[in-house]
């Protein structure tokens, strides 16, 4: 059995540009990259209908979270931490002074 191959996002990029150029056929990069005319096809399709994402005038939300807000979060959770052991102490501490009866 063989194993499929992978390809880098650049090799199918470049030959997506080079089908969407039309310069050579298909078949003709078929034999040129050795890979499948339905490969190629796909590829071409996709970087078309991926292509007005490069031209977006708003960065995606995700994709452009900045250090600052990293460091924010960051700062956050450490305090939340630091709250948290310090109610976990705290109720640990009470509990043990009062009558076993009234604890859970």
């Amino acid at each position: 059995m063989t194993k499929q191959k992978r390809y880098t996002a650049e090799f199918k990029a470049k030959v997506a540009l080079e089908a969407i150029r039309e310069e050579l056929t298909t078949a003709e990069l078929s034999k040129k990259y050795e890979v499948h005319p339905t490969m190629i096809n796909a590829w071409k399709r996709t970087a078309i209908a991926n292509m007005a994402r490069s031209f977006d005038a708003k960065p995606k939300a995700e994709e452009s979270v900045s250090e600052k807000e990293v460091e924010k979060l960051h700062a956050k959770i450490g305090q939340l931490v630091v709250e948290r052991d310090f109610l976990a102490d705290a109720s640990a501490c009470c509990c043990m002074r009062c009558p076993r009866t009234t604890c859970p």
